[in-house]
C-alpha cells in the first residue's frame, strides 16, 4: 500500500552534551521517510528544498523506494535550516537559529501519480498547508494522520481545529496534549481531543513512552531505556514514519494493529537517537529492527502467575 509523507527536508546544526554537528540533513519528511521505508515502498513524498541539497541523499532515499516528484527543488534556493542546543536531561533544548529559506514558498502541488494513497502522513506544517494537501486528494485515504505542535495553537488555532476535524489520527507530545485540551490529565486531554475530529489519539512521553487513545481504549508502550542518547533530533518524526510504514505494509487500522505499531514506531525512535541526524536510520538492517522489536516485547510481558490474597 503507497504512502504519502508531506513534511520539511532540511539542514540542521546540533549540538548535545555528546557533541555537535555544524551542518546535517534532517527534516520531518525525512525522518518519517527513512522510518517507513524499511516496511512500505513505494512512498511518495512531498516537500521543498533548494539546490543546495544534497544529490547523494535524494540518491539514498530513491533507492529505499521514495518517489520525489512531489518534491519542489528550487535551484537558486537554500534548504530549511535549524539549529539547536540540547540541555543535559536531553529533554529540552534552545532554538539557536530557524532560516526558512525555501520552505517560506512552500505551496504543495500533488501530483497525479500520488492519488492512489491509500495512507497519508502530514508532518508538523502550518495547518493551511495541510488543508491544502487534503483538498488536493481526489479520492478519500484509509487513514490520515497528523503531527502538529505548540507553535501552531498559538498563532494558528482555528486553521488546526479545521485539520483535526479531517484527520484520523493526532499525534502530539504530552504538553502539546494539554495545550490543545487545557485538560492536565492526559486522559481528559484525549477524550477532548477526540470531540475535535481524530478518533485515535497518540500522545508521545519521550523516555517515558507513548500512549494510544481510541474511544475508551488505551494502551501504554514504554521507552526502551538507553545506555546512550546522543541525539533526540527527529525521534518523534522517526516514531510516525515507523508507525504509518508499519500499518500500511499490514494494510491494517484497526486498534489492535494499532498497538503493534506504537510499538514499532517506538523501536525506530530508539535507533534514531543513537547518532546524529537520521545517519543510524540510514544503516540499519532487518536483523536489528527485528532484535529491537523483540526487546520492546520482553520488557512489555510478564510471565508469571501472581497469587492475590485478599483479608477482610
Amino acid at each position: 500500500m503507497s504512502l504519502l509523507i508531506i513534511g520539511t527536508m532540511a539542514f540542521d546544526a546540533l549540538e548535545t552534551p555528546f557533541g555537535k554537528v555544524d551542518r546535517i540533513i534532517g527534516g520531518s519528511a525525512t525522518y518519517a521517510a527513512w522510518a517507513a521505508s524499511y516496511f512500505t515502498q513505494p512512498i511518495k513524498q512531498v516537500s521543498i528544498i533548494g539546490g543546495d541539497f544534497p544529490k547523494e541523499e535524494i540518491a539514498a532515499l530513491e533507492a529505499r523506494g521514495v518517489a520525489f516528484e512531489g518534491v519542489e527543488v528550487v535551484p537558486d534556493g537554500k534548504s530549511f535550516f535549524w539549529s539547536g542546543r540540547y540541555h543535559l536531561d536531553m529533554n529540552t533544548r534552545d532554538t539557536l537559529i530557524t532560516d526558512l529559506n525555501v520552505l517560506a514558498q512552500f505551496d504543495p502541488k500533488i501530483p497525479d501519480s500520488y492519488q492512489d494513497c491509500d495512507y497519508v502522513m502530514l508532518g508538523n506544517l502550518a495547518p493551511a498547508v495541510q488543508i491544502s494537501v487534503l483538498d488536493q486528494l481526489k479520492n478519500k485515504p484509509k487513514l490520515v494522520i497528523m503531527d502538529t505542535m505548540n507553535f501552531w495553537m498559538d498563532i494558528a488555532l482555528e486553521d488546526l481545529k479545521k485539520v483535526l476535524g479531517r484527520v484520523d489520527l493526532l499525534m502530539v507530545n504530552d504538553s502539546e496534549a494539554r495545550q490543545l485540551s487545557g485538560e492536565f490529565s492526559l486522559v481528559k486531554a484525549a477524550k477532548k481531543i477526540q470531540t475535535m475530529g481524530p478518533k485515535y489519539i497518540i500522545i508521545k512521553k519521550g523516555e517515558h513512552g507513548a500512549l494510544l487513545f481510541y474511544n475508551d481504549k488505551i494502551f501504554s508502550a514504554p521507552a526502551l531505556p538507553l545506555e546512550v542518547v546522543f541525539d533526540p533530533t527527529g525521534a518523534g518524526d522517526t516514531f510516525a514514519g515507523g508507525f504509518i510504514g508499519y500499518i500500511a505494509r499490514t494494510d491494517d487500522y484497526t486498534f489492535e494493529n494499532m498497538k503493534a505499531a506504537v510499538v514499532i514506531g517506538s523501536a525506530m525512535a530508539s535507533f534514531c537517537v543513537e547518532k546524529f541526524g537520521p545517519l543510524r536510520m540510514q544503516e540499519l538492517k532487518p536483523a536489528e529492527i527485528e532484535a529491537r522489536f523483540e526487546d520492546f516485547i520482553s520488557l512489555m510481558s510478564v510471565n508469571v502467575e501472581v497469587a492475590l490474597a485478599v483479608t477482610v
